[in-house]
């Protein structure tokens, strides 16, 4: 049978995911993060962060628990900003 909404575990990993990105975006690795704001099944999450190499954004991205308990599925593709407007640029 077909349910809707969440479950009890699945809201308590996306908790976790939720508190995973807020930690390291304190830690200075996220650069942003959120989703869209549709809610059907098109809906999708962006996370950009900070990482040396693919290895190392491989493990930031498979530590994410809901991730790692497969209630979301990740993608990993590298990024390269080439323009962001003045009010994102870092000021000295």
């Amino acid at each position: 049978m077909l349910t809707s909404g969440s479950t009890e575990f699945e809201s308590r990993i996306v908790s976790e995911h939720f508190n995973y990105l807020k930690q390291l975006t304190k830690d200075g690795v996220v650069i942003l993060a959120g989703r869209t704001q549709n809610t059907d099944y098109s809906s999708f999450g962006i996370v950009l962060f900070n990482a040396e190499t693919i290895e190392a954004a491989r493990e930031v991205m498979l530590a994410d628990p809901a991730v790692r308990n497969k209630v979301f599925r990740a993608e990993l593709f590298p990024y390269k900003m080439a323009l962001f407007g003045p009010d994102n640029a870092k000021h000295d």
